[in-house]
């Protein structure tokens, strides 16, 4: 069983950064892909970074790329997401997520284990 519990959302101003942390239980989910994913009101949850479980590897949506960066200590089995130049637009909530067998690409269907969520508000 791998439980998954976000932490390091809330609210900043545009041009603001923050750092959201993941931290996961059960072994297993060191060797897990993991990725972040975000939910905008009344839209489809989307995929911003994944990360391989050696770390080695990356993806980033378009829409992030040059100011997000996704980390993990596996050793702490915990994931991060540096935000860095956040916009209104980033406002949503952010899920981390875990699978054994994703691909980095892979969507939310692709993904067996869920955080709770953290809000992150970015205000103009």
């Amino acid at each position: 069983q791998v439980k998954l519990v976000e932490s390091g959302g809330g609210l900043v101003q545009t041009g603001g950064s923050l750092r959201l942390s993941c931290v996961g239980s059960g072994h297993s989910s060191v060797i897990y892909t993991r990725a972040w994913f975000r939910q905008h009101p009344g839209k489809e949850r989307e995929l911003v970074a994944s990360i391989s479980y050696g770390g080695g590897s990356t993806y980033y949506a378009d829409s992030v790329k040059g100011r997000f960066t996704i980390s993990r200590d596996n050793a702490k089995k915990t994931m991060f997401l540096s935000m860095n130049s956040l916009t209104p637009e980033d406002t949503a909530v952010y899920f981390c997520a875990a699978d054994p067998y994703s691909g980095l690409k892979g969507g939310a269907a692709n993904y067996h284990y869920w955080g709770q969520g953290t809000q992150v508000t970015v205000s103009t």
